[in-house]
């Protein structure tokens, strides 16, 4: 019996992988904060092909309500399979000179988007995630206005990660510039034996037919909280910028390949293999 799918679970009709094949069409509302952290914590977060950016402490703390789609849309039909919330940080860096952008953390709460991000190269983990939320009428929503507050919260691994709340003030002329160049993140798949992983590329995400609402601007509060598993202390706030707050879709074909990042533990593998075929051995022998 033959099996098909993009990704898996494969099945006999391809149906019960967690990811169609692309595109995939993204609608969503963003808040953003900026701010700035120290600089040489953000230089670690790069790899080698990478240099920092001209504002290397520039950090942009992101949450999205994101509503995704395959290329015949069932999924607007059947919303568990579209809507979802990420939170993440990106950092400014250049490469060959060129300005770009980097994700160095994120977090979603569903598994198709978790899946669909490692395709792309985006590190992503599962954690619970709440924004506010604006509806066309009724007091328990803020309008796109001078005054408004617009929050958000996430936690991951029963531990909190992150709280932002912006304050509107006007329409933005400039709009967030940290995630504003194209963003090269890294796509890993480890070895199924070993340190040195299987994939480990550079990759350069894309994008086409892009739709921005006019974009609101106003003051911004974020705090990073330290008992979580990744160092977010290194990479806290030192200086707030701005924060933002609009509604932005997109297409996404999939990522060009733009560098192999180098292998530092490939000696690590090799030993490592070795120390298994010597333990299975040994299991044999017993």
């Amino acid at each position: 019996m033959s099996f098909g799918g993009y990704t898996a679970p494969l099945s006999p009709d391809g149906r019960a992988g967690i990811v169609p094949p692309p595109p995939w069409h993204y609608a969503g509302d963003f808040l953003i904060a900026e701010y700035r952290t120290d600089p040489e914590a953000v230089a670690a977060l790069l790899p080698d092909e990478l240099d920092p950016a001209e504002d290397a402490g520039a950090v942009a703390a992101i949450f999205a309500d994101w509503q995704s789609c395959s290329a015949d849309l069932h999924e607007l039909a059947d919303p568990i399979q579209s809507q979802y919330h990420e939170f993440f940080i990106v950092v400014g860096a250049r490469f060959r000179g060129e300005p770009v952008s980097r994700c160095v953390y994120i977090w979603v709460d569903k598994d198709f988007s978790m899946y669909r991000g490692w395709i792309q190269g985006f590190p992503k983990k599962l954690a619970s995630i709440h924004i506010t939320r604006v509806f066309a009428a009724g007091k328990a929503t803020p309008r796109l206005e001078a005054g408004a507050r617009f929050g958000a919260t996430c936690t991951a691994n029963d531990r909190q990660v992150a709280r932002m709340v912006v304050t509107l003030e006007h329409l933005s002329e400039t709009g967030p510039r940290v995630n504003d160049p194209p963003m090269h993140n890294t796509r890993h798949f480890p070895a199924a034996l070993g340190s040195s992983p299987a994939v480990f590329e550079l990759v350069r995400a894309g994008g086409r037919d892009r739709e921005v609402s006019p974009i609101w601007e106003g003051s911004a509060e974020l705090r990073l909280y330290d008992d979580t598993l990744e160092d977010l202390m290194a990479i806290r706030p030192h200086e707030m910028m701005r924060g933002y707050r609009f509604s932005f879709g997109y297409t996404v074909d999939g990522v060009d390949v733009v560098a192999q990042h180098r292998h530092p533990q490939r000696g690590a593998s090799k030993v490592n293999a070795g120390a298994a075929a010597t333990m299975m051995r040994g299991t044999e022998q017993a």
